[in-house]
């Protein structure tokens, strides 16, 4: 079974969904959230194309961990969400919740995932992913059970939803990879893991 090799791996992350996809695949490692204002960055970047957002965010949290403990090897990963043309943050109260989940209703939702490995302080390797999401027509009832059965859940969720839970029902059709739309490119990062000799079999 492939695990993390002798070299030290961090995930620069708290989200319990990128820390279920390291544990199914066996790797092993560290978890410590980067401390970024990822609104700054947003802010900095604005008209950017989301997919740069996405890849610029998931190196920041990468490098940031990686300047505390440079002798490691750092994982950053990042998602956003773009409906309609514009780009939705976690929602911050249920009501904000539920207001985007109106606004998604009949839309396709466009789910752009980064990852980013860093190593001395030093961003070595970036990967994008993309997955579009279809959304049903959503009535003003199955939201507010949503919201009752979700919230506060996925206010921690780019896209007000959680795919492994009750947020697979907000869709019709998805496109894209399963780990993609979990928040994270995983066959990518573990090829690259496989590269930098972080994955032994």
């Amino acid at each position: 079974m492939p695990i993390a090799a002798a070299q030290d791996l961090i995930l620069a992350s708290k989200s319990a969904s990128r820390r279920a996809m390291l544990d199914g695949a066996g790797i092993k490692y560290r978890s410590r959230p980067a401390d970024i204002d990822e609104r700054a960055l947003e802010r900095a970047m604005d008209g950017a194309d989301p997919a740069e957002i996405a890849q610029a965010l998931a190196a920041a949290k990468a490098a940031a961990v990686s300047a505390e403990d440079p002798s490691a090897w750092v994982l950053g990963s990042d998602s956003l969400v773009e409906v309609g043309g514009q780009r939705f943050d976690k929602p911050q109260t249920r009501e904000q919740a539920a207001d985007h989940l109106r606004f998604f209703s009949g839309k396709p939702m466009h789910l752009h995932s980064a990852a980013a490995l860093a190593r001395n302080g030093a961003i070595d390797w970036v990967a994008p992913s993309l997955a579009t999401l279809h959304v049903r027509e959503l009535s003003d009832d199955f939201i507010e059970g949503y919201l009752g059965a979700e919230w506060p859940e996925i206010g921690h969720c780019a896209g007000a939803f959680r795919i492994e839970a009750m947020g697979v029902h907000l869709f019709e059709r998805i496109i894209g990879d399963h780990f993609t739309v979990l928040g994270m490119p995983l066959l990518p990062v573990l090829g690259a893991l496989r590269e930098r000799g972080m994955i032994t079999e």
